[in-house]
């Protein structure tokens, strides 16, 4: 089978497409025939070593998959052959990636695909989905009416954001940095989209916050985030959540951090086991069935351009690059 894999942590010229046997499934593990997978930033961070974990190489790269149940291991009771599934979590804690035309998944990692999901979406959806559900539900408890600011609505994690916050019946504020984007995050629900190049973003933010009740909840997608300005915006009791910069080492305003009685939470999907994120994923086949869920794709590409599609993501997340929304997805 072809594989998308790196002898060594490095840059995207790493990556390299080459023949390896086929896995077989171990007890509890189904063999799945892979459709569509798709790119995050933190598969760039693993691949460039940046965020170090125990690698099996040659490892095959990434995170997300969708396919079909090919095999099942002694012991697998979820699932059946021809089963169309997603997931996430792979090529981390030792575990080998999905980038490849077969891959062995564990069943309690495995979610089964709604009959009208296409493989690129279900990929899409994986590690974004499962993030915005971690993060508002399971992490910040975000309740009905409240509202919520996040950086950046027209992307993976933050139109997963308002799609899932909206359906909870909380109110969204967000920020594109285009027309489109922003007609993008008004087409998802949001109930207040701007323009994060304005001069007056801030005064904008919390106008349109008290429009609406207040700011409670500040889900934070920069690297380098500005505790000042965010302190002085959220309500008492408000919550910050923290997704990105594992560099950063920005100064808190401590004072007015506490006398507001906030809190700060961070989130690495990661982090959560199994049956939180299984938990999750159903919540997330009910939206996408429901209508109220719908992964972004920004590009398709094919497994043979998994080093370009790397390069692409990083020039989005390290370099600024803004021409690219929603995921980047690779078929078979």
């Amino acid at each position: 089978m072809h594989a998308a894999v790196i002898e060594s942590t490095g840059p995207a010229q790493n990556i390299h497409i080459v023949d390896m046997p086929v896995p077989v499934p171990q007890p509890g593990e189904v063999l799945i025939k892979v459709g569509a997978v798709s790119v995050n930033p933190v598969d760039t961070y693993i691949r460039a070593g940046s965020a170090p974990q125990p690698l099996p190489f040659p490892y095959i790269i990434g995170c997300d998959f969708a396919g079909v149940v090919d095999a099942l291991g002694d012991g697998v009771t979820e699932f059946q052959i021809g089963d169309r599934v997603w997931g996430s979590n792979q090529g981390v804690a030792g575990r080998q990636g999905t980038f490849a035309e077969l891959i062995c998944v564990h069943q309690d990692w495995c979610y089964p695909t709604p009959q009208k999901q296409s493989d690129e979406s279900a990929a899409a959806g994986a590690l974004v989905g499962l993030t915005a559900q971690l993060g508002l539900f399971e992490r910040a408890h975000l309740q009905a009416n409240e509202v919520l600011f996040i950086n950046g609505g027209s992307g993976g994690v933050g139109s997963s954001v308002i799609q899932f916050a909206k359906a909870s019946g909380a109110k969204v504020i967000t920020t594109a940095g285009s027309p489109e984007k922003r007609d993008y995050c008004k087409s998802l629900g949001a109930d207040a989209v701007l323009d994060y190049h304005d001069p007056e973003l801030d005064a904008q933010i919390t106008s349109a916050a008290e429009a609406l009740g207040g700011l409670h909840l500040w889900w934070e997608t920069l690297r380098e985030p500005d505790f000042d300005r965010v302190v002085k915006m959220l309500s008492k009791s408000g919550r910050m959540l923290l997704m990105a910069g594992r560099e950063a080492r920005p100064q808190i305003p401590v004072g007015p951090f506490y006398v507001k009685e906030l809190s700060l939470i961070g989130l690495i999907i990661f982090n959560h086991p199994a049956s939180r994120q299984k938990h999750c994923a159903r919540r997330i086949n009910v939206a996408f069935e429901a209508g109220q869920w719908t992964p972004l794709i920004g590009r398709t590409m094919t497994l043979d351009q998994a080093a370009a599609a790397h390069a692409l993501q990083e020039d989005k997340t390290l370099h600024k690059q803004a021409s690219l929304s929603g995921k980047i997805v690779l078929t078979m």
